[in-house]
């Protein structure tokens, strides 16, 4: 039976559990939301291509909860952009999603394959324009190649360490007629068991520690809920005190668990501080872990002995040695390094460790943010403890850059309950909750999904409400409001020097201010303004029972 290409591939897409197509349509995108007329996938519009790139984004990575043991709930997010300018578009949430690890599929129509030597308006490269942001950029240039190429791609995305990946898809070759069909996907593998010399050396270096520290990142969260309970039987084991990477994006052990101390700040020399004189440090799940700014000292001291843990094998050894590597999946490789773990520390040597542990969380119990700005709004901490006697366990999905800490210090946060923007590039928070609203109603979730997003976070994309607004989509914004771009004066008197009464600060204020209660109706959603404390807790018991998109803009100490 003869299909065109765009049939075969959304037909492809139906074969592997992808229920929803995001994007934002153009002329080359026409074959395939033609055929979407007859396929049971839900295209979802983005008035911007980087909002339908980051609402794919936020989807896969909160469906990876759900997707344990159910074969109908692939974890892959797919986008559709337009040519070389609405890939551009796309590329800022395509760059969150390569330090995320969503595992996204993005395409971009082309130009037909004998037309584009022509370079007709809009033309351009989608291929090189995609490959640094991707693990695989390719181009689809044959209708007889495109059942290999989106099975591979799907393949690639999935397989750790997970990513985005890109497809060109010229017009041609989806107008084309085929008899082809799906490829079978097959099982997708993960990282492996690691190798067991390496995990009894790491075993074996953090038994005969006298002060370990572990450095989790967030590629435990991604291996799942099952490593994340390694992971932490490993610290219970071990008595060691747990941090977390800088910009640590999901939670990798409960926050609540008397052994994390908290994620490494972006001062080298607070990092030093904080790990003091630890003999053996475990790097496990982790990433870069570098701010914006050099410094003149290391943040991992290269005196203690350090072990490595990963599934991806480019971040083992990358920015400091590796004593001691294993390249596996994190909850695997920590399972297994916490049996040998709990036969080589006895109860006294643990209990001894701990003591250390309490100290160590007692240094950093910081009760800052409390202080009255006397001007009626509330401060950062008063906003988190507001947000936490109002949320159950709701999944909180943060791009509030400055008033992140103050939440984190508030609210404990379990498995799949925390979200963040991990590359630091503005604009992926606020439509990766929407993604992860519609991630969580349909996996028939009744918990509650909040975007916790800074003013200048949410002022990148306002326009994504319409999304939430179209689809209905039961969300809680919570803006964050102190009216100026506060991490960019922040960083000008860390990079210069000096005090901030030495500067003026252009282009960092919002002045005049911008009416959000106004813009978020305008878009469909519920909106309220918040400028007392006494307010918000009441504010956002009334938004989070409310259906639908629901804004709450809250004036905060800045």
């Amino acid at each position: 039976m003869s299909q065109t290409g765009s049939d075969l591939f959304l037909e492809a897409l139906e074969q592997y559990g992808v229920r929803k197509l995001f994007g934002n349509p153009g002329t080359t995108e026409l074959p395939i939301v033609h055929s979407l007329s007859e396929s049971d996938i839900e295209y979802v519009l983005g008035l911007h291509e980087d909002i339908a790139v980051g609402m794919a984004a936020g989807y896969a990575s909160t469906r990876r909860h759900h997707a344990d043991g159910n074969d109908d709930a692939l974890p892959l997010g797919v986008v559709n952009l337009h040519v070389a300018p609405g890939l551009a578009h796309g590329l800022g949430n395509v760059h969150g999603a390569q330090f995320a690890g969503a595992p996204l599929l993005v395409t971009a129509g082309n130009y037909g394959t004998g037309f584009q030597h022509e370079e007709p308006i809009l033309h351009g490269d989608v291929e090189r324009m995609a490959r640094q942001f991707t693990k695989w950029s390719a181009e689809v240039k044959d209708v007889g190649a495109l059942p290999t190429m989106v099975r591979r791609a799907v393949r690639v995305a999935l397989t750790p360490p997970t990513g985005p990946v890109f497809l060109g898809l010229p017009a041609d070759v989806m107008s084309a007629e085929t008899a082809a069909t799906p490829e079978r996907l097959g099982s997708i593998p993960d990282a492996g068991d690691g190798d067991p010399e390496q995990i009894d050396a790491a075993a074996t270096a953090i038994a005969e520690a006298d002060d370990p520290v572990f450095v989790y990142g967030d590629a435990i969260a991604r291996a799942g809920t099952d490593a994340v309970e390694s992971a932490t039987r490993l610290a219970e084991e071990s008595g060691a005190r747990v941090y977390g990477e800088y910009i640590t994006s999901e939670v990798n052990v409960p926050t609540d668990h008397e052994q994390w101390i908290s994620s490494f700040s972006g001062s080298a020399e607070a990092v030093a501080e904080e790990i003091g004189d630890a003999d053996v440090i475990l790097l496990a799940g982790r990433s870069t872990d570098t701010d914006s700014f050099e410094r003149d000292a290391d943040r991992i001291p290269r005196d203690a002995e350090l072990v490595h843990v990963s599934d991806d094998a480019w971040q083992v050894g990358k920015n400091e040695p590796a004593d001691v590597a294993v390249i596996g999946d994190p909850g695997r490789v920590l399972g297994s390094i916490a049996d040998r773990v709990s036969e080589l520390v006895d109860d006294a040597e643990r209990a001894r460790r701990l003591d250390r542990v309490r100290a160590a969380g007692a240094r950093n119990d910081s009760s800052a943010g409390n202080v009255d700005p006397g001007d009626g709004r509330a401060t950062k901490t008063q906003l988190a403890r507001a947000l936490d006697a109002v949320l159950d366990d709701a999944l909180v999905v943060n791009e509030a850059v400055t008033s992140s800490l103050a939440l984190r210090q508030e609210r404990a946060f379990g498995p799949n309950e925390y979200l963040s923007n991990k590359s630091g590039g503005l604009g992926y928070g606020l439509p990766a909750a929407v993604g992860a609203a519609l991630a969580e109603e349909e996996a028939g979730g009744e918990r509650t999904v909040v975007g916790f997003i800074g003013d200048g976070s949410y002022l990148y994309y306002p326009q994504t409400i319409y999304s939430a607004r179209r689809y209905d989509v039961d969300l809680t914004v919570v803006v964050a409001n102190n009216s100026n771009y506060r991490i960019l004066k922040d960083n000008t008197i860390r990079m210069l020097g000096g005090s901030e009464d030495d500067y003026d600060f252009p282009g960092m204020d919002f002045d005049p201010a911008v009416d959000f209660t106004a813009n978020a109706g305008s878009h469909g959603a519920v909106a309220h303004r918040v400028d007392s404390p006494t307010e918000i807790e009441p504010t956002l018991r009334e938004a989070v029972t409310t259906d639908g998109p629901v804004v709450v803009d809250v004036a905060i100490k800045d």
